[in-house]
């Protein structure tokens, strides 16, 4: 019951930073960018529309948490992705150097949570399953 419990908190703390952050991005566009405010209106356009996709991923964790069980699957699904974006971070470090020190945290946070989300996927699906006890005859 503790995993299910962490497992729901932390998808929906997930959830609602994704969609808040997502509305930031769509609303200040560049200026919600550390170092991007004179970027132009190109990576002012790509940054609000990736702003939306992301809230758009933010409504998918708390769509997943509010799921009865929580479905493994998309909870592994939701962790990819975050990993990929990690990973496309680290990527940018070793491509480009290193970002604003914010950037690094977020990267830090999504390496350290993919895993805990992988560990914890499965926690609603094990409960339903063992709440299912056969009939005695």
């Amino acid at each position: 019951m503790a995993r299910i419990t962490a497992l729901r908190g932390l998808m929906s703390v997930m959830g609602y930073a994704c969609v808040a952050i997502g509305l930031f991005h769509v609303l200040l566009g560049n200026a919600a960018i550390p170092g991007a405010g004179s970027a132009g209106p190109t990576v002012d356009s790509l940054g609000r529309f990736f702003g939306a996709i992301f809230a758009g991923y933010g409504v998918g964790w708390l769509w997943a948490a509010r799921r009865s069980p929580i479905p493994a699957r998309a909870v592994r699904w939701l962790a990819g992705m975050m990993l990929l974006g990690a990973l496309g971070r680290i990527l940018s470090l070793a491509v480009q150097g290193w970002p604003h020190w914010f950037q690094v945290v977020l990267a830090a946070v999504e390496l350290m949570l993919s895993p805990l989300f992988f560990w914890l996927a499965d926690a609603g699906e094990k409960a339903a399953r063992s709440a299912v006890s056969p009939v005695a005859t």
